[in-house]
């Protein structure tokens, strides 16, 4: 593998780490986990920060983060986001590439090892995910081109079984849990050629457990109450993206090594 100095993450919430909490509540997620990966993985010494702020749009990410991670001078850079685009009213294409495009190549001209991924096809996560997957295959295709385009390093999500086992993913029906955000971690740092990470998308033991049919309908009534009519509320009074919400690593700080 490379050997790296600085490693910034920019994003939504999936790279803020929603819904995988350490010890005392906060959000960890696949980004730290990775972070501490690197580190074990390496002699030198290796330094993280993190800007990420949830709900935030693509063209959001590049205003508010992207200037931001550059300016700390990472050798490696995660860019990731686009589901808040397509699961809104209206998704703007040819501003998510365009997006993407500036972000992935200007990065990759500086000599920046750049990194991603797409998601799996989203019809098993909740009730709209037939809804959404049209718009989610799109999003992939863009960052798919984009990745191509600039030597962006994909992980795509789409291609492994694992990645639509339910037992990866929070009640919310968008976000990874614990284990998610574990094997995300796992799926980067193999991505990165960093040994020992071979076998991170190897079934789970067992099948998942599959409720019938009235359960189902039960649990999906109390997923539109819980989570996505609290989502909707939030839209119609505009509520502004990533309110009140502050990036949880704003300066690189060093990475400890655990093993």
């Amino acid at each position: 593998m490379s050997t790296y100095r600085r490693y910034v993450a920019i994003g939504d919430s999936a790279t803020e780490g929603l819904q995988d909490f350490d010890q005392n509540g906060a959000y960890r997620g696949w980004a730290d986990r990775l972070a501490e990966h690197i580190a074990a993985a390496q002699d030198e010494p290796f330094e993280y920060a993190n800007l990420a702020i949830r709900s935030l749009r693509v063209h959001e990410i590049r205003q508010t983060q992207y200037e931001a991670a550059l300016s700390l001078e990472p050798d490696l850079l995660s860019i990731t986001g686009g589901v808040n685009d397509v699961i809104g009213p209206c998704p703007d294409y040819g501003q998510l590439a365009a997006d993407f495009d500036v972000m992935f190549g200007t990065a990759a001209d500086r000599g920046i090892t750049v990194f991603t991924f797409v998601m799996p096809d989203p019809t098993f996560l909740n009730p709209l995910g037939r809804y959404a997957r049209r718009r989610v295959m799109i999003l992939n295709d863009i960052v798919r081109a984009a990745a191509a385009n600039t030597g962006a390093l994909l992980l795509d999500l789409s291609q492994f079984e694992l990645a639509t086992d339910p037992r990866l993913w929070y009640e919310d029906g968008l976000h990874g849990n614990w284990l998610g955000h574990t094997k995300m971690a796992e799926a980067f740092a193999h991505l990165l050629g960093i040994d020992g990470f071979d076998h991170w998308a190897d079934p789970l033991p067992g099948p998942p457990r599959r409720p019938h049919a009235l359960e189902k309908i039960g649990a999906d009534l109390d997923w539109a109450v819980r989570w996505f009519g609290p989502w909707l509320g939030r839209g119609m009074v505009h509520v502004p993206h990533g309110k009140g919400v502050l990036p949880k690593r704003p300066l690189p700080e060093l990475v400890q090594r655990t093993h």
